[in-house]
């Protein structure tokens, strides 16, 4: 995806506020406005940031791999984690992504400017995002919409598709309506019905099996049973602030290891973890962590690797074939 203004952003992004004058006003057009207001509450001095390293570019799009990594629940400036799983992601070529709740409190212009910029926002020209319920605290998630562009879909829906070497990548709105008789779980269908993919992989935001604090979200099974239906290999959510890995099951919680669809929690990008005490049917692994997920999408299979930031020793990985 190549996008000049984002990339020229992304190169001068630091881990500081930008502040006023000359390093602003190098700045795409678009993101000037949401840089200028953390800067008037944020800065102090009109001198330009500190460079970082530039990010190392993505590989050349082959016709049968793809690598995607990232997480969900992402840039809360009270806490350093983001930051860290920041880092992680300076020394991964491939598609960023993310599962939703990317900035905290609120999806504020001010939160994208001061928090989600400084950690993750020098990676914003390769990123695949998906909107989490705290992006839509500001009404249409409006500044979600301004902050990543065209790589968000149209504001009216916050859902599209894209391709990932032999993969079709789905990533769905669970914000607005995704139950049936909605135009999003219309899309869906159509979408799935025309896909000619050998394996697909849905992000979205509410996890349908969570083990955690806020536990399974039943009002996205509607759209689950179109997934299962159409032999979806892969669903990856955030929502609750901890990574857990589910065996294949159908959208009743059934153990299907021929057709079940794989699920991954991973809201594990920044935002404070939830503690762990029960484990649903098919969980397989579960973590109170921070780090990020890793993918080698390949044209009939797939692998994962879960890395932990420093300091916290947690891994996964494994591997899975598509149907």
């Amino acid at each position: 995806m190549t996008r000049t203004s984002v990339g020229d952003r992304a190169r001068r992004t630091s881990f500081a506020p930008y502040c006023p004058g000359r390093a602003v006003s190098r700045l795409a057009p678009r993101l000037a406005a949401v840089i200028a207001l953390a800067a008037a509450l944020a800065c102090g001095s009109d001198s330009p940031p500190p460079s970082t390293p530039t990010p190392t570019p993505p590989p050349p799009q082959t016709p049968t791999t793809a690598y995607l990594a990232g997480a969900g629940d992402i840039a809360d400036c009270t806490v350093p984690f983001a930051a860290a799983t920041g880092k992680l992601l300076d020394s991964f070529v491939g598609t960023v992504f993310t599962v939703g709740d990317n900035v905290y409190p609120t999806g504020s212009a001010e939160s994208f400017a001061t928090c989600y910029e400084q950690t993750w926002g020098r990676h914003v020209y390769r990123t695949r995002p998906a909107a989490g319920n705290h992006e839509y605290a500001v009404a249409g998630a409006e500044p979600y919409f301004r902050y990543f562009g065209s790589a968000a879909g149209s504001p009216s829906a916050g859902y599209y598709a894209f391709d990932a070497g032999n993969w079709r990548v789905l990533v769905l709105n669970t914000n607005v309506p995704i139950n049936t008789g909605s135009v999003q779980y219309a899309w869906v269908q159509t979408e799935l019905a025309s896909n000619a993919a050998p394996c697909t992989l849905v992000l979205m935001h509410h996890p349908l099996f969570s083990s955690s604090e806020h536990g399974p979200q039943t009002f996205v099974r509607d759209v689950w049973r179109v997934l299962y239906q159409y032999g979806v290999e892969l669903v990856l959510s955030g929502h609750d602030h901890d990574y857990e890995r589910f065996a294949p099951q159908d959208p009743d919680g059934r153990a299907d290891p021929g057709r079940g669809v794989r699920q991954f929690v991973v809201g594990t990008g920044g935002a404070p973890t939830y503690a762990l005490s029960k484990s649903l049917p098919n969980s397989e692994l579960q973590a109170s962590v921070h780090g990020v997920l890793k993918l080698v999408l390949q044209s009939t299979s797939y692998s994962w690797q879960f890395v932990s930031i420093p300091g916290q020793s947690f891994g996964d990985s494994g591997t899975g074939a598509c149907r």
